[in-house]
C-alpha cells in the first residue's frame, strides 16, 4: 500500500496558540543517540520579568526516551529503525501522561541548514502601517528562495525600514510612504525533511511543525538578556553540533556541522581497540576535553573487544584517553569558531557563548571552549519548565524543551505560502482513532 505525495514538499507550520488559551503540546526530538518525546500542558501566564517572552507556563506531564537507531550524523539512514525508536519513545510518554499523541512538533538537524538574508519593500502610500501591510512585505521576502530543492524552515524578520529609517523593530501604527523588511530565512534541503516526515507518518503520527534544532536549543538555553544583547548557542549533540546566533531577541543566523559526542566515542573505540559501550563509559567517566594534573600517572582499565570473560582488561594511561577526546573536541570547537567568523556575525556574538546538548556535559569542555573560542562560556540547561524528572533537567534535553517553548513564539514568523500545520497535537481516544486519522490524511 503506497501513500500518494505531490512532487512539491511544503514544510508543516504551526499556527500560534492563543495567549489566553490552555493547551497540550507534544514534541519529538530525534537525535543520533536518543529519541525524546515530551508531552506538556501549557497554561496562560501573566506577563513577568522572568522569561518575559513566554505567554504560557509549561508543565511536563509525560516523558519518554529511547536509544536512537537508524540516524547517522543527524541524517536518517534506516527508516524502519527510526520508526521503531519513535514508537517506543512516544508510547512511553503517552503511558506517563495518560494521553494519546496524534501529532507533534519535531526537530530538524539534517538538510544542510543554511541561513539566508532577504529584503523586500512595499509602497504604503503615506498611510498608517497596518497588519495587512506587514503580512504583505513579510510574505514577499519569504517567497524569494531561489533553489527549488530547498525549503524554508523559519522566516524571521530581523528589522523593518520606514522611509529610509532603519532598525525599526515594530512599525505597526507608524506612518510612511515605503515599508521595508530585512528577513532571516533558515532553509534546508527537501529530501531529509521528507524522510523525517515519512518516519513520523509510518508511526501513525502527524507532523505539526518542523523546528530547526539550533533554534529550539537557543529558545531553551538562553536567558532574555543573552538573546537581546547578542549571544551564540552551541548545541553539542551525539551526531551533530548546531550553532545559533541571537540578537534583539531573534535568531539571526544558524548553522550545523556533522560532528558530535558520538564521534568522540568512535575515536576512543578505534584508538583503544574496545567496544562502543565500553568506549562511551570511558568517555563519560575518564574523558576530558582539558588535561589536568595526574593524567600522565593515572591508568584506566580498557576491556578488549570480544569475550570479556576470557581476556584480561588492559591498563592504559588516562592521558591517552584525554588526548583522544581532546583532539576531536578541539576539532569541533575550531570548526565552530571558523563558521562563526565566516558568517559575519562574530561581532553580534560578542563575548558570550552558551554550550548545551549532551556532549556539553563532558568534563573540561567549558575550559576548552574558552581557550579556542576566546569568549566567556557557560553550560546552558532548559529554563522555565516544571515537571521534568531530575534525569531530564540537564543540557541533553535542551532541544526537546525548546520545541515545547516554540508554539509561544511561532507568531514571530512569516510564511510565504500557507502551511499544512494546524494546532491540536494531543487528543483523547485511542490507537484506533489514530489509525483512522492516518487513513483519512493519507488516502
Amino acid at each position: 500500500m503506497s501513500v500518494f505525495r505531490s512532487p512539491s514538499f511544503t514544510v508543516p507550520h504551526l499556527r500560534p496558540i492563543a495567549a489566553r488559551r490552555a493547551t497540550t503540546v507534544s514534541v519529538l526530538d530525534i537525535g543520533t543517540t536518543k529519541v525524546v518525546c515530551l508531552i506538556g500542558r501549557l497554561t496562560p501566564r501573566e506577563e513577568s520579568q522572568i522569561l518575559p517572552g513566554r505567554t504560557h507556563t509549561i508543565e511536563i506531564i509525560g516523558v519518554g526516551h529511547h536509544k536512537s537507531h537508524g540516524v547517522k550524523a543527524g541524517v536518517i539512514v534506516d527508516v524502519e529503525a527510526v520508526e521503531s525508536s519513535v514508537r517506543k519513545a512516544v508510547h512511553a510518554a503517552e503511558r506517563r501522561a495518560g494521553l494519546t499523541v496524534e501529532s507533534l512538533i519535531v526537530n530538524v538537524s539534517a538538510g544542510r541548514l543554511k541561513s539566508e538574508r532577504y529584503t523586500s519593500d512595499l509602497d504604503i502610500g503615506g498611510h498608517e502601517v497596518e497588519s495587512a501591510d506587514l503580512k504583505k512585505v513579510l510574505a514577499a521576502a519569504a517567497r524569494q528562495i531561489s533553489d527549488p530543492q530547498r525549503v524554508a524552515l523559519h522566516s524571521l524578520p530581523v528589522s523593518f525600514r520606514l522611509d529610509g529609517e532603519k532598525s525599526i523593530r515594530d512599525p505597526l501604527g507608524m506612518y510612511g510612504e515605503n515599508l521595508g523588511v530585512n528577513m532571516h530565512v533558515l532553509t534546508a534541503e527537501q529530501p531529509p525533511l521528507r524522510n523525517l516526515e515519512l518516519c513520523i507518518n509510518r508511526s501513525h503520527l502527524t507532523v505539526e511543525a518542523m523546528v530547526a534544532t539550533p533554534y529550539a536549543s537557543g529558545l531553551s538555553a538562553l536567558v532574555e538578556d543573552e538573546a537581546e544583547i547578542g549571544c551564540a548557542c552551541i548545541d553539542m549533540g551525539g551526531g551533530t553540533t548546531t550553532i545559533s546566533v541571537f540578537s534583539e531577541g531573534r535568531m539571526v543566523w544558524a548553522d550545523a556541522i556533522a560532528l558530535g559526542g558520538h564521534h568522540v566515542t568512535m575515536d576512543l573505540a578505534r584508538g583503544l581497540s574496545t567496544g562502543l559501550e565500553d568506549a562511551e563509559r570511558l568517555k563519560v567517566v575518564h574523558g576530558s576535553a582539558f588535561p589536568v594534573a595526574g593524567d600522565d600517572s593515572d591508568t584506566v582499565s580498557v576491556p578488549p573487544i570480544g569475550d570479556s570473560d576470557s581476556e584480561t582488561p588492559l591498563q592504559m594511561p588516562k592521558a591517552l584517553v584525554v588526548r583522544i577526546v581532546r583532539a576531536r573536541i578541539d576539532e569541533t570547537l575550531e570548526l565552530i569558531r571558523d563558521r562563526i567568523q565566516r558568517s559575519g556575525y562574530a561581532p553580534v556574538v560578542g563575548r558570550r557563548i552558551v554550550l548545551t546538548g549532551g556532549a556539553s556535559q563532558l568534563t573540561g569542555i567549558s575550559d576548552a571552549a574558552r581557550r579556542i573560542l576566546s569568549r566567556n562560556v557557560r553550560i546552558g540547561r532548559p529554563l522555565g519548565v516544571a515537571g521534568m524528572p531530575a534525569a531530564a533537567k540537564g543540557p541533553a534535553f535542551a532541544t526537546a524543551v525548546g520545541l515545547m517553548i516554540y508554539p509561544q513564539i511561532a507568531s514571530l514568523e512569516s510564511r510565504g505560502n500557507a502551511g499544512r500545520g494546524r494546532y491540536g497535537p494531543v487528543v483523547g481516544g485511542g490507537r484506533l482513532a489514530r489509525v483512522g486519522q492516518w487513513l483519512k490524511e493519507s488516502f
